[in-house]
């Protein structure tokens, strides 16, 4: 491949971040903050399309990024449903969810950014780069910056271009939006844990913001087999809790969720990979959202301290901040085995099992379960709830 000359190469931008995704907009929010020049390039045609996230907010989320409340949904509670339909409400003292206009909440990150000063580039496809001293050149988009910051999802093309790790393993998730529905309680998220139709993770149905979310995701299998999520047969046995087949259909998506863990490695000179495109996301729960506010925003920050005042490699100090998911991961593979349906049935709402969720997904304290039937007959103080 010809590579560019010194002079061609022009210092467009200090930093150039590959993806508009929610680690994107907020690092070049952050990054455009602190006085550095930004572009941010996208092949979508706009923000907002082409969705690919349930776009479900845990509180802490908020706590590293504040959005606008017309454009989201309060949810303090989780329903989870056994096999065998028998199910348990759950809540936390001053917890709660919170379910996104995911696409509008796109485009306001996108206003965010803009107002910071960092150009938006959408319609602009990331296809290969060359690093040549201090600069790395994007090749078809005649721009260059001091910095690149891939943040364009779990199969990463800035990752497969430096030779970075590349996320491996994968959630196969599919969702549909339909119209808003009276027959779905707002006042939980319902969990569906069923080893038949959701081996591995979970089928889910959200009382959204101006929508019903209903969607399933299933996990590998044993040795990397593969498996599909078979929607339909969710569907059809949830629709006589909720009817859906009298509901008109907004949208559907699909898609890869990483699951695997962190990447490694994570950079390169004058590289650096951020949210799913590292791997930022529960291998268990299959969150990423908050991580994606929190480490995109601190990765910029690390950029910013390098460029401007001579600090130290981002590279080297994100390898340290970013979260491991070493238990996670581990107990990921265990859960892809997807325990017999007569096993879970029998365990599922056990006083360890529900000790045992409240340690590894959320290490809160104070939950408890709300009135109303519960699988064993008691009520329990262990368990708070599922993240998606």
């Amino acid at each position: 491949m010809p590579q560019p000359s010194r002079q061609s190469l022009q210092p467009d931008f200090d930093l150039v971040i590959v993806g508009a995704s929610f680690a994107g907009l907020v690092a070049a929010r952050t990054a455009a903050h602190r006085g550095l020049s930004v572009a941010v390039i996208d092949a979508k045609p706009e923000p907002g399309a082409r969705v690919r996230s349930t776009g479900i907010l845990v509180k802490e989320a908020i706590g590293e990024c504040e959005v606008p409340a017309t454009l989201t949904r309060k949810i303090p509670g989780v329903r989870m449903y056994a096999p065998n339909g028998a199910h348990v409400d759950l809540t936390a003292p001053g917890y709660f969810f919170l379910a996104t206009d995911t696409a509008g909440l796109m485009r306001w990150l996108a206003r965010e950014a803009a107002r910071a000063g960092a150009n938006l580039m959408f319609g602009a496809r990331f296809t290969d780069a060359t690093i040549l001293a201090d600069r790395v050149h994007l090749h078809g988009l005649d721009i260059s910056a001091r910095y690149l910051l891939g943040s364009d999802g779990a199969r990463s093309r800035v990752a497969k271009t430096f030779g970075l790790g590349r996320n491996r393993e994968f959630l196969i998730g599919m969702e549909t939006e339909y119209e808003e529905t009276p027959s779905v309680d707002p006042d939980f998220l319902h969990c569906f844990i069923d080893s038949a139709l959701a081996p591995g993770y979970l089928g889910w149905v959200v009382p959204g913001a101006g929508m019903t979310q209903v969607g399933l995701a299933v996990s590998e299998g044993p040795f990397g087999a593969p498996r599909k999520p078979d929607y339909e047969a969710f569907l059809k046995s949830i629709d006589h809790r909720f009817a859906f087949w009298n509901c008109e259909v907004l949208r559907k998506r699909s898609g890869p969720i990483p699951c695997g863990g962190l990447v490694s490695p994570l950079s390169t000179h004058r590289v650096l990979l951020t949210g799913d495109a590292a791997g930022l996301v529960s291998p268990l729960t299959a969150g990423g959202i908050r991580l994606a506010f929190q480490y995109g925003r601190r990765a910029s920050s690390a950029i910013a301290d390098y460029l401007l005042d001579g600090g130290p490699d981002p590279g080297a100090i994100m390898a340290r901040e970013y979260p491991r998911f070493a238990g996670k991961t581990w107990m990921r593979r265990l859960w892809s085995l997807a325990p017999s349906n007569f096993l879970l049935n029998t365990m599922l709402f056990t006083p360890p099992m529900r000790a045992l969720a409240q340690r590894i997904y959320f290490e809160r304290k104070g939950a408890k379960s709300a009135d109303g039937p519960v699988l064993s007959g008691r009520r329990d103080d262990a368990l708070q709830t599922i993240g998606f």
